[in-house]
């Protein structure tokens, strides 16, 4: 049975599964964001991807039949695929992580309990080097943490994006914005760009993003869609923090207007965070109804889905992706 949107709704409002490793390849580890830490799999069916977490308590089960992977839940059949190797953190691009470590403390995400590294360019370059020599690569996605300040992080993001021009794939870029941030970053030929709101539930931001300013990430997204054109500009939302569906329509409504591409994506709460923040994972019944929602505002503002190349939107392995999905 091929992966019908239904079904990956299912999927991702688990979000992990039990697998026997010997039936992976490539197993990734994600190095940003709240899944940080967490071991997973690409698994695809038909036309749709989806990405789990590894975990032996998962209701999710494997088998295999044929050349087939077959996911079963109360053993009963839900769909059968593959397993798609990653090529770094997701099929197809390479998808690298400057600085795995943050000075924001944002209650959803490990990052800042983590002393990661910090790669420089010559280390990402041998990364992207490798996955180019693959034939595989379609596109670089750039993202990172805050190691000292969100000036210095985009001078990093800066540093690296010229060196990696020369691939001549497309560049997507994921940072925390700053001053004059936008500019800088398309200057040096970032193609597509996502700021993150996390929430557009205001109460809900002041408690789990402390330190961070929304209404100076609004702006900035509404500067990139004047610097990067419609069509090149995300934001990720989170869903499952307690906000109700009726403030994530007017989220999506309000980055939609300024043609800003929302990206919903389901909660991942890491044990390390679980006593620090209320949130469940939302049902799949709910992950529906806002990616539909979500595609009606798309269609309203004219912006689409489709037309990404870089980062989470031509993955869509975390996500019900809206034009594509539903």
């Amino acid at each position: 049975m091929k992966m019908d949107a239904e079904i990956k709704a299912v999927l991702i409002s688990i979000g992990s599964i039990d697998i026997d490793v010997s039936l992976v390849g490539k197993i990734g580890m994600s190095t940003a964001g709240p899944a940080a830490g967490e071991k997973s799999i690409f698994f695809r069916s038909g036309e749709r991807r989806v990405r789990l977490t590894i975990d032996r308590k998962s209701p999710l089960h494997t088998a295999l039949d044929g050349e087939d992977i077959v996911i079963l839940m109360d053993n009963r059949e839900l769909t059968r695929g593959r397993i798609e190797e990653e090529l770094i953190h997701c099929p197809e691009q390479a998808y690298i992580t400057i600085s795995e470590r943050c000075i924001y403390d944002c209650k959803f995400c490990t990052v800042p309990l983590r002393d990661g590294k910090i790669k420089n360019t010559k280390e990402i370059k041998e990364l992207v080097e490798g996955a180019y020599h693959t034939q595989l690569l379609k596109a670089i996605a750039i993202t990172s943490g805050v190691a000292d300040s969100p000036g210095r992080e985009v001078k990093r993001a800066v540093e690296v994006i010229k060196a990696l021009k020369k691939y001549n794939v497309p560049i997507g870029v994921s940072v925390c914005p700053a001053a004059n941030s936008t500019v800088m970053l398309k200057e040096a030929g970032a193609d597509e760009i996502k700021y993150n709101v996390e929430t557009m539930d205001r109460n809900i931001f002041s408690l789990v993003c402390p330190g961070l300013d929304l209404d100076f990430i609004l702006e900035a997204l509404k500067e990139s869609v004047s610097v990067f054109g419609r069509n090149k500009v995300y934001s990720n939302m989170l869903i499952g923090l307690g906000e109700s569906d009726e403030t994530v329509e007017q989220g999506v409504e309000e980055l939609a207007r300024i043609g800003v591409i929302p990206i919903l994506r389901a909660i991942d709460v890491h044990p390390l965070r679980s006593k620090e923040i209320t949130a469940n994972r939302p049902s799949p019944q709910r992950l529906l109804k806002l990616a539909k929602i979500t595609k009606e505002k798309l269609d309203k503002y004219k912006l689409r889905v489709d037309q990404s190349q870089t980062m989470c939107l031509p993955c869509g392995g975390c996500d019900l992706v809206p034009q594509v999905d539903v």
